[in-house]
């Protein structure tokens, strides 16, 4: 253990701990679980599977640094994957729930429901993830680096960025001061007095000052004083429990198949996509890790997780050049993962989610979005920086039609009309007439990290006179769209919802299909361009 581990365990515990305190804000709010439930339940299994995984890289690292002779090799971080997570909530848990309460089942047995589907989701993520495993290192060989760092960087800037920068500047009495702690720690290098991390210092900072804007009685503070009795109820033992039944129940259960090719099937792929964007971006930052050993373990842990009653698939987390800036090593992984394993187990979680508000610690989740996308651009060839630009367009359009579905939800459940929103989306010649162009928008995210990595790697392959290999990153969008991968779908209020059909995505697929004929026949010309300069070269040679 070296110092930069402590300040790496920090930033990666206040990492995982807002998705701990996403999923209880959002499976007690939108779902209904009880607190009790997710405390005993949930939670205990998605710390089992974030302690293996952690403790695995950890070794992985020590290891890495034995065979290269080094003492600066940094563990992959590894966590519950944010977007799966919100995936699995509005996308997957939340229709089912709805659909058991259509169904007659009373509350209690629509959220049991709901969470045995997600644990289902959740298996079925991890067998996509194992299969990944197969052809890893081959999508590795065949990908611009500027393709799988632009898709990475897309989802940093939007779903983790520009997220938690608007929550920022929406309080900023609690807000600024932890984020100006960390800009000078982080990216000064300055050493705070008496080492204190730059982390604990800015979770403290940020508690303080809402527990202040609380006990003054200003609305709005993000912590309150009456949820105070109510914050050591859940503390006792609570162990992981093999939920075995639970799982099978899910797994057979006929909602669970109309969720597989719409959602769990996209959302495995992109998983084992972002897996092999986090390993790149590790590679960049100096730590080159073996694909099918990382893949491998990511399926395994989110089995793991989905076997003890997370509903949350698991894989590498990203933030490593973030976490390697800061010194940490090994030692920063083996950590978090047992202090998340004494959190669950003793019934800590509920007591964390009542005093520290996510707000205090969205700074370091902030400032990890800046770094990947920094690394995008700095860590790819300078004549790439366009094909890496063009690959955060898709994500940037995902995370606005997630933030306009929402809003119109909201609006719709707020005026007590629930059908609204989907009356709304309807009428796409209202959003045109405004300027919003709806169906460009939502074709541009069905898919988002798929159509990043495909038009940053052909825009790579432009820049670099490689017409062939454009041609075909075009072929393989075309048949992606063909089959409803990308593209194609339909915007619901709880966001994108996938057609995969044959078809599905005729009209975006006969366009690609003419940007890949167009490029093959630039590519004879080029060719054929080149070996006319080649012969006019030797008969000017010859002549002189």
């Amino acid at each position: 253990m070296v110092a930069g581990d402590l300040d790496g365990f920090f930033g990666l515990a206040v990492d995982n701990l807002i998705q701990f305190l996403l999923i209880m804000s959002l499976c007690t709010t939108v779902l209904g679980f009880p607190a009790e439930f997710l405390v005993s339940r949930v939670l205990p299994g998605a710390a089992l599977s974030i302690l293996v995984g952690n403790l695995y890289y950890a070794r992985l690292a020590r290891a890495l640094a034995r065979e290269t002779g080094r003492n600066d090799v940094t563990a992959l971080p590894y966590g519950i994957n944010t977007v799966s997570l919100f995936a699995f909530i509005f996308l997957v848990m939340l229709p089912a729930r709805i659909a058991a309460t259509n169904q007659g089942l009373d509350a209690t047995a629509a959220a049991t429901l709901a969470w045995q589907i997600g644990l289902a989701a959740c298996f079925l993520s991890g067998i996509i993830e194992l299969g990944g495993a197969l052809i890893a290192d081959w999508v590795l060989r065949v990908t611009p680096r500027a393709a799988l760092l632009s898709t990475l960087s897309g989802i940093a800037i939007s779903f983790i960025a520009i997220d938690f920068a608007v929550r920022t500047f929406a309080m900023p009495l609690v807000t600024f001061l932890p984020l100006m702690i960390l800009l000078v720690t982080y990216f000064s290098g300055l050493k705070l007095p008496g080492r204190i991390p730059g982390g604990a210092l800015a979770l403290l900072c940020g508690s303080v000052a809402a527990w202040a804007l609380a006990l003054s009685g200003v609305p709005g503070a993000p912590v309150s004083v009456a949820a105070l009795p109510d914050a050591f109820s859940t503390l006792g033992f609570h162990p992981p429990l093999l939920l075995l039944a639970d799982l099978w129940a899910g797994l057979t259960h006929p909602l669970t198949r109309d969720f597989l090719v719409p959602v769990i099937l996209p959302m495995g792929l992109f998983n084992v996509l972002g897996s092999l964007e986090n390993l790149e971006s590790a590679s960049a930052a100096g730590d080159s890790y073996r694909t099918r050993p990382c893949m491998t373990a990511n399926g395994l842990g989110s089995l793991a997780a989905s076997a003890f009653g997370s509903c949350f698939p698991t894989t590498i987390y990203i933030g490593h050049p973030g976490w390697k800036a800061l010194g940490a090593r090994a030692a920063y992984s083996s950590i978090n993962g047992i202090f998340f394993a004494v959190v669950t187990t003793f019934g800590v979680a509920h007591v964390i989610n009542t005093f520290i508000p996510v707000e205090a610690g969205m700074a370091i989740v902030l400032w990890i979005g800046i770094i990947i996308t920094a690394q995008a651009f700095s860590a790819t060839p300078t004549r790439h920086a366009p094909a890496v630009a063009l690959g955060l367009f898709p994500a940037i359009a995902a995370w606005g039609t997630l933030v306009l579905t929402q809003t119109l939800n909201a609006a719709g459940m707020s005026l007590g009309i629930p059908s609204l929103a989907a009356d709304v989306l309807k009428d796409s010649g209202a959003f045109i007439s405004s300027g919003l162009h709806l169906d460009g928008m939502t074709a541009l995210s069905q898919g988002f990290m798929l159509t990043s990595l495909l038009w940053s790697g052909a825009c790579a392959c432009l820049i670099d006179r490689q017409f062939v290999r454009a041609a075909v990153f075009m072929l393989i969008a075309a048949l992606l769209a063909f089959f409803g991968f990308i593209h194609a779908g339909s915007l619901t209020p709880a966001g994108g919802h996938y057609e995969l059909a044959l078809g599905a995505g005729s009209p975006w697929a006969a366009a690609y299909v003419m940007c890949a004929f167009f490029l093959l026949l630039i590519a004879q010309w080029a060719k054929r361009s080149a070996q006319e300069t080649r012969e006019g070269d030797a008969d000017w040679s010859h002549h002189g």
